[in-house]
């Protein structure tokens, strides 16, 4: 009987150890983990890199559709001018279970004016991202995988510029880290740069650009 009631302590134990580290959560899963990647896919067998995540671990409001655009309007960035988007939606597998999935949304560098400075990026260009979220029964992270660029004026046909995809993650991490604030929400983020996630080099990459290997990983805490 002693047995038998130390067993089941021992059980109770090991479950509730198994449930504190289930809820715990984890930052991001690797895509390749379950034959996903870390490109979309922009067609013509071609694609652009996930260069940024914003971790699972994250505040979860912040990894929200609504909680993301908020955020980056605190790091100056907003939806598209007048909600107006051209050109196809591209697509990522993020190994997660639910394939290829379009993006969730897209957001443009917004020059201080939420409300219409991205009616100017779409003018002349500027810093731009779209939002993949990992949350498949595979790997649930919730995870936002980043698509992160810069881009040249309307007149190239918002063709990346030269180095845009490093120069694009770079320049959005710069922004995000340390307290940034918006519509009365508070923000304090981290960032970690990660390699081995994504090959270096221009090899499948759209436009044939090159990028540099490495992912920023933001972890994003509501103050």
């Amino acid at each position: 009987m002693m047995f038998t009631f130390a067993l089941l302590s021992a059980c109770l134990v090991v479950s509730q150890v198994s449930s504190s580290l289930a809820s715990a959560g984890v930052a991001f899963f690797n895509p390749a983990d379950n034959g996903g990647s870390m490109f979309d896919n922009a067609g013509n067998g071609l694609g652009e890199p996930l260069n940024v995540i914003i971790s699972g671990l994250s505040s979860p409001a912040v990894l929200t559709e609504s909680g993301v655009v908020n955020f980056a309007r605190a790091i100056g960035f907003s939806e598209e001018c007048l909600d107006i988007h051209l050109g196809a939606p591209q697509s990522a597998n993020l190994g997660d279970g639910n394939g290829f999935v379009n993006q969730t949304i897209e957001l443009r560098q917004d020059f201080g004016n939420a409300e219409l400075g991205t009616c100017l990026e779409s003018l002349i260009g500027g810093n731009h991202f779209r939002v993949y979220v990992q949350n498949g029964s595979l790997a649930d992270s919730g995870a936002l995988f980043l698509a992160v660029s810069q881009e040249e004026n309307v007149t190239t046909g918002h063709t990346i510029a030269p180095d845009g995809y490093d120069v694009g993650r770079d320049l959005l991490s710069s922004a995000a880290i340390g307290t940034t604030s918006f519509d009365g929400v508070t923000y304090s983020t981290t960032a970690e740069n990660i390699t081995g996630l994504m090959p270096a080099g221009s090899t499948g990459v759209n436009h044939g650009i090159a990028v540099d290997g490495i992912v920023t990983l933001l972890t994003v805490t509501i103050q």
